[in-house]
């Protein structure tokens, strides 16, 4: 293994995390601006300035787009969409603490995905930090539930997520990261685009609202996946999967320091449960 590659291992881990709370902080800005413009239309519109602005940055990452980089950009791209559409629709049918709890279930369905479909062998180690996160998960979201049509959603919600983790594992190394980022974020923008235009479009209702559609646009989604598509070149699958539910912790986190809200002990635990998996998997996991 050469040097350079073993400083990218190491780093991947930590740009990944950066990535979950950049998504955690999204949690507390985007709350007001959903409220006011429909889900599928806010989307539509942060995908859309995502890759407008990564097209703007660098015009000619058109040239490094191959009939190969096209095609498994597309295909994680439609499992990353349709992670978001089902996430929403299940949100509309179901509470928001279970719509978070299950969604971050991709910490289990991306090994189950990577043993059964890859034939990557799990190891016992990294199954207890799975559990370990789930649990800390459950801690930090669930305060009861009945199962139904939204959660069912949700559940194939994780799923997608799950497969886009896979993807870009599998395909990431080797292939131009900016590009596989702006195909991945163009079939997005496509997917919520059609929804919206079906549902109504609604643009940001105020300049509050491009704020936060710039915010998430940028840093969010153009960056974090950037960076997401970066680091899976260099590490597994299922590590991805237990980092980024620091998201959940992430969001907590934040919504106590800028929102407001109160952390009750449950909570804490639930957050210190998920981190010392995140923890455990970076440093040991191979």
């Amino acid at each position: 293994m050469s040097s350079s590659h073993a400083l990218k291992m190491r780093l991947a881990p930590w740009a990944l995390l950066l990535v979950s709370a950049s998504w955690g902080l999204a949690f507390v800005v985007m709350k007001d601006a959903i409220e006011r413009q429909s889900v599928n239309s806010f989307l539509f519109t942060r995908f859309l300035v995502a890759v407008i602005a990564m097209f703007l940055l660098k015009p000619t990452v058109i040239q490094s787009i191959n009939r190969e980089v096209l095609r498994k950009g597309f295909i994680a791209g439609l499992f990353l969409a349709a992670g978001y559409i089902l996430q929403t629709l299940g949100l509309a049918l179901t509470g928001a603490a279970v719509t978070g709890f299950i969604t971050g279930l991709y910490v289990v369905a991306t090994p189950v995905i990577a043993a059964l479909v890859l034939r990557v062998r799990i190891t016992a180690f990294t199954w207890g930090c799975v559990l370990l996160a789930t649990v800390g998960l459950a801690l930090l979201s669930l305060k009861g539930w009945n199962l139904g049509y939204g959660e069912f959603l949700v559940f194939l919600c994780a799923i997608a997520f799950a497969a886009h983790i896979i993807a870009l594992s599998k395909w990431s190394n080797g292939l131009d990261v900016y590009a596989m980022t702006i195909v991945q974020l163009t079939t997005c923008a496509l997917a919520t685009g059609v929804i919206s235009l079906i549902q109504g479009y609604e643009a940001p209702p105020d300049r509050n609202g491009w704020y936060v559609v710039l915010f998430t646009a940028i840093i969010c989604t153009a960056v974090a996946f950037v960076v997401q598509t970066w680091s899976q070149a260099h590490m597994s699958a299922t590590k991805v999967a237990v980092i980024l539910t620091m998201e959940v912790v992430f969001a907590a986190l934040f919504a106590v320091v800028f929102g407001g809200e109160s952390l009750s002990l449950r909570t804490l635990f639930g957050g210190v449960l998920v981190f010392a998996a995140m923890f455990m998997i970076v440093l040991k996991e191979a």
